[in-house]
This record gives structure tokens, C-alpha cells and sequence, in this order.
């Protein structure tokens, strides 16, 4: 490399690397637990299938909605780049901020410690819960100082192991002997008493679903970005979709809807069922790999937001040091790791991850909105049009607008005081963001379109 070049990021990565950091980002341990969630909630299996597809529904409608932003915008940081070009660089400022403080760190530290409890099921020598879930967060930080590829590497490994185990749990339950038990008679007293409960249902689905925003952060790392990221974004959606419809199939399958309702773990009922008590520890192992395949993907892509803030001059300035030899973003990195290790040791990470799903829904909403500005701004100055435009333009994307408003709207509704705190989390970025600004003149521009 010239040394008279800046060190920029490394384009290394593809379309399979790009479409295996989508599933990484959305596959964690809630799809091994949340089909008994909504047979809880819903009454009959024809609508558990249709509260899953309408997730995949929404899950698609967002996934064109990134595509189509990661065509017309392949800048880096991806969604924080997003919302800093189309609103103000607070806005993304306050984007980056809840990752590191909310969903990306609260996210590792829970899967850190589902890792070890799983870990301890097992058996074996066990030297504790916290020691566990610190090492396993402390291997993989390491890991992705190494580079990007290393890192990737690693995370394309357990996402195909992961997608192995799902394999196999589909597998197994479409040749085990189905359950008889007849089908309970609803308990809804009307049609609007069962669009009720399908909507309550829909929260834990909707999370099971979120996480293909987190791709969107490797823009900055992706051979051609704005062709790479989108395919990769539609083709790990729909990968995803097809695994969790087949997975409530073999659960309902199986189980049966009364012993689906009765099981808080429904994956390890369907194995055990099939072998025994050995099937119990067979999903237990996979679940240990979903919840490290989660942390890997965490880990991975959270730290390119913080690269691009601190380029941007809305963060610590040394956090945007690349290694001239790997050219990866060690000391963001090294801050996401030491911050999801703290929220694994003080435990906290229950209670943070309260806040992700209004705090996430909120920006899925601006990201819509986003499109609509980008369009508009694009048609004024005659740019060429992207490779990826999102089918059924205005009235899919409003849809998913919509959706989305509504999801935060009901998380405000039934879980107020947790919403609350989200809010808060989020204002709080607005006069830091302002003091870093104030406090080193001496920092970069902000970029700018």
C-alpha cells in the first residue's frame, strides 16, 4: 500500500459472506424457544403459520427497503451512514449510540450468558457462569482484530453449523410420528378478539425477525456494495423465512398444539421426543452454537458504526485507527467487546434488552422514510437510477412505515416504562453529541452527501 494513502477499510467480503451476516444477524436462540410464545397467544395452527409469515412478510418489506438503501447509499457504517445523509448527523449519532449502550452489547452479553448456562447443561468440568461468557466474548473480540476475513471466517462457520443444527431439528421432526391431540376449540369470542391476539403475537415474532439491518454495517468491507449488499440482504431474509416457517412446522408437527403451548422449550421437546434424553442435549449444543454464531455476528459488524462516528468527528477520534496491516477497526472493536464483557459481569443485560425492540422499531421507521428522501433528492439531481428498487413502491414501503410505527406504538403501550427508558437512552445522545463537538474543533468534518 502507497504510505501516502490514507488506510481505508478492506473490501473483502462477498454476496455469500454478506447474505451469512444477515442470517447471523437474525438467527439467535429466540427461534428455539418463540413458537410455543405464540401458540400461547394464538389458538390454531392455521394461525401460528399465518403470524409467521406475516412476519416474514414484514421481514422481506424491510429487507427491500435496505437493499434498495444499500444501492443508492453504499456508504460505510450503512444504516448510521443513512440516517446521518437523509436527517442530521445527530439523528445518526444517536443510531450509534444505543448500539453500544442498548442492542449490540446488550445482545452479546445475553448471548454470552445463554452460551454458558447451556455450556454448564451439559455437563462437565464448568468453572462458572460469568467466567465463561467473559472468555467466550474476550476469544472473539480477539478474533476480529485479526481483520475482517478472519472474523468473517469465523462467523460463516457458525452460521453454517447453526443452519446445520436447524437442518437437523426440521429433519428429524418431519419423519417423527405427528401428535393426534385434537385441536382445542378457540377461545376467541370474535374475529377482532383473534386479530387481538395475532398482534400480540407478532412482538416476539417481529424480534425473532429483526437483525438484517446489522449487514448494512459491513458496506465499508463489501466488494462492489451496492450490488453485494443488497442480494446478500434478500437472499439471508428469505433463507431465514424458509427455515423458521419449516421449524413451526415440525413444532406444531410433533408436538401438537396443547404440547406446544405446555413447553417453554419446544426444539428440545421435538428432539426429545425423536431420541430421548440425548435429543435434550443435542439442541442444548445447538443453541450454545446459535447464541456464539449471534455473538460472532455482533461483535463483527457493530464496531464499523463506531469507525465511521469517530471519522465523521462525533466520537473519540482514536477509535477510527485502522491496523495498517489487517486494516481493521481494532479499537472499535476492542470498545464493543469491553463493553458487552461489562454488561455480562454486572448482568444488566436483561433489563437492557427491554429497550431494543422500541428502540430498533424507531429506526426501521426513519429508515423508510430515509427511501422516500433519497428518491426524492435523486429524481431532483438526475442520479442514475440503483440496481435494486424496492417492488411496489410507494405502497410497500408505506406498509412497512406503518408497521413498524405500529410496533413502537405498542411497545409504548404494553411495556411502558421500559419504552420510556429507551427514550431516554436516546435523548441522552443529543447533548453528548453536541459536547463532542464542542470539545475537539480539532476533529474532521462531518461528511456529508
Amino acid at each position: 500500500m502507497n504510505p501516502a494513502q490514507p488506510i481505508r477499510l478492506a473490501r473483502r467480503l462477498g454476496v455469500y459472506d454478506a447474505a451469512l451476516i444477515v442470517m447471523g444477524g437474525i438467527i439467535g436462540s429466540g427461534i428455539f424457544r418463540n413458537p410455543s410464545v405464540v401458540a400461547q397467544r394464538v389458538p390454531s395452527p392455521a394461525l401460528m403459520y399465518a403470524v409467521w409469515a406475516c412476519g416474514g412478510v414484514v421481514a422481506i418489506l424491510g429487507a427491500f427497503i435496505f437493499a434498495e438503501l444499500a444501492a443508492r447509499r453504499p456508504h460505510d457504517g450503512g444504516l448510521y451512514a443513512y440516517m446521518r445523509d437523509a436527517f442530521h448527523p445527530v439523528v445518526a449519532f444517536m443510531y450509534g449510540w444505543t448500539l453500544l449502550l442498548v442492542s449490540q452489547s446488550g445482545g452479546a452479553a445475553a448471548s454470552a450468558i445463554t452460551f454458558a448456562g447451556y455450556l454448564q447443561r451439559l455437563g462437565g468440568w464448568y468453572p462458572g457462569e460469568k467466567i465463561v461468557a467473559v472468555s467466550t466474548l474476550l476469544f472473539l473480540t480477539i478474533v476480529n482484530c485479526l481483520g475482517v476475513r478472519a472474523g468473517s471466517n469465523v462467523q460463516n462457520v457458525l452460521m453454517l453449523l447453526k443452519i446445520g443444527a436447524l437442518l437437523l431439528l426440521i429433519g428429524v421432526g418431519i419423519f417423527v410420528p405427528g401428535s393426534h391431540a385434537p385441536v382445542s376449540a378457540s377461545p376467541f369470542s370474535s374475529n377482532w378478539s383473534a386479530l387481538g391476539g395475532m398482534g400480540v403475537a407478532m412482538i416476539p415474532v417481529l424480534f425473532a425477525y429483526s437483525g438484517w439491518q446489522t449487514s448494512s454495517f459491513m458496506t465499508g468491507e463489501l466488494k462492489n456494495p451496492t450490488r453485494t449488499l443488497s442480494r446478500g440482504i434478500l437472499w439471508g431474509v428469505s433463507g431465514v423465512i424458509v427455515l423458521y416457517m419449516l421449524v413451526n412446522y415440525v413444532c406444531i408437527h410433533v408436538l401438537g398444539v396443547a404440547g406446544l403451548k405446555a413447553t417453554d422449550t419446544p426444539a428440545a421437546a421435538v428432539l426429545q421426543h425423536a431420541w430421548g434424553p440425548s435429543g435434550a442435549k443435542i439442541i442444548a449444543a445447538a443453541i450454545m452454537l446459535s447464541t456464539f454464531g449471534f455473538m460472532s455476528n455482533q461483535i463483527l459488524t457493530a464496531p464499523r458504526v463506531y469507525h465511521a462516528m469517530a471519522e465523521d468527528g462525533t466520537f473519540f477520534r482514536f477509535v477510527s485507527w485502522l491496523d495498517p496491516r489487517t486494516r481493521a477497526p481494532v479499537i472499535a472493536v476492542l470498545l464493543q467487546g469491553g463493553f458487552a464483557i461489562a454488561i455480562a459481569l454486572t448482568g444488566r443485560y436483561d433489563q437492557i434488552l427491554n429497550y431494543v425492540t422500541s428502540v430498533d422499531y424507531v429506526f426501521f421507521v426513519l429508515s423508510a422514510i430515509a427511501l422516500f428522501i433519497f428518491r426524492a433528492r435523486d429524481a431532483r439531481t438526475g442520479a442514475a437510477q440503483p440496481s435494486f428498487r424496492v417492488p411496489g413502491h410507494p405502497v410497500t414501503t408505506m406498509l412497512f412505515l406503518l408497521i413498524a410505527a405500529g410496533v413502537v406504538l405498542d411497545t409504548y403501550v404494553t411495556f411502558p416504562s421500559n419504552s420510556l427508558i429507551g427514550l431516554g437512552i436516546l435523548l441522552l445522545a443529543v447533548p453528548i453529541y453536541y459536547a463532542f463537538l464542542h470539545r475537539a474543533p480539532f476533529m474532521p468534518p462531518i461528511r456529508r452527501e
